[in-house]
């Protein structure tokens, strides 16, 4: 009976000391266990067996930093045992930062790190979230003061790289990969931002109104143009005008000069075949004329005959001559 119970006990306490030995590690997590004080192995995700008493899971010490409706930030610090290898985002209270033109301005930023080596994390640092705050921070601080206000607003892209190159280099030792680094807010003083504003506003005014002149610029200029091309368009309109016109005169008188030159030769042919002198008969159809144009003005009242009229009337005798004997024929 008593050698049953002792059995029974035996029995008892290793199934105690089994379950008490077994450890179920989640995925993307890991434990370190240390043997009798000692760094013994780091447990993998799944089923896993120490020996009670004699290995027991290493703490670490964890920051927790929480935004509350208010915009309040609450710190809640864990011990832990288990060691998340997910990556982590950190968020950083503002802190003041002075630029390189001693201007003070508030920054807070995400801190996005992954623990690739617990090793490390647990036994080359004591306190990992304090450190890589206190490491954010300084660092924070020299890369801003290396800029003036100006490159600081426009350049956080640079700031970015600059700092997530620096804590990447400056935590490898503790087993932390540094994947980057965004700033969330950066705050001017209250009379910056307003000196800002104006400035702004300024340059917006600035840039309006030489907007303005160019468009005033390139509409007179355009203007211009168009002035310029439609003189020329009309001086060329007046140029074939002319010379369309010039051409058709040209033309008539061409078309005339040769009616009158056939009908000169035709009654000049006629004439000599009669008999008589063509060059009396043109002299007198010369005359006839001239005396037509000076008697046909409305203020003439007094006509003039020149003294060659002889010529005039005995060339008319010689048409009623010419005229007699082409009858008779």
């Amino acid at each position: 009976m008593i050698m049953g119970i002792i059995i029974g006990v035996i029995v008892l306490g290793i199934i105690s000391l089994t379950i008490m030995g077994l450890v179920i590690v989640k995925q993307a997590e890991t434990m370190v266990i240390e043997r009798l004080g000692r760094f013994s192995r780091i447990l993998p995700s799944g089923i896993n067996i120490i020996w009670p008493f004699l290995e027991h899971a290493r703490d670490i010490e964890w920051k927790y930093i929480k935004t509350g409706v208010n915009g309040e930030l609450t710190i809640r610090r864990v011990i832990k045992s288990r060691i998340d290898l997910r990556e982590t985002v950190y968020d950083f209270p503002k802190q003041n930062v002075i630029t390189r033109d001693n201007v003070t301005i508030q920054i807070n930023a995400l801190l996005y790190f992954q623990i690739v080596d617990p090793k490390r994390a647990i036994y080359e640092i004591q306190n990992l979230p304090d450190a890589i705050e206190k490491l954010t921070q300084t660092t924070l601080r020299n890369v801003i003061g290396d800029l003036d206000l100006d490159h600081t607003l426009t350049s956080r892209d640079t700031i970015n790289q600059k700092l997530g190159a620096t804590l990447d280099e400056a935590t490898e030792k503790w087993g932390i990969k540094v994947n980057r680094v965004e700033l969330q807010d950066i705050i001017p003083p209250a009379d910056v931002k307003e000196a800002m504003e104006k400035q702004m506003r300024a340059e917006r005014n600035r840039r309006a109104q030489i907007l303005e002149a160019e468009g005033n610029k390139q509409a007179k200029i355009l203007e211009a143009e168009g002035m310029r091309q439609s003189e020329i368009n009309k001086a060329e309109g007046i140029k074939q005008s002319l010379v369309l016109q010039a051409s058709g005169e040209a033309e008539a008188r061409i078309t005339v000069a040769q009616a009158e030159s056939e009908a000169v030769l035709k009654v000049t042919k006629a004439i000599q075949n009669a008999g008589g002198n063509p060059t009396a008969y043109l002299i007198a159809l010369k005359y006839i004329d001239a005396l037509r144009e000076m008697t046909t003005g409305k203020d003439n009242k007094v006509i003039y005959i020149p003294y060659e009229a002889s010529a005039l009337l005995s060339s008319l005798g010689s048409l009623k001559n010419l005229f007699n004997a082409t009858s008779q024929k």
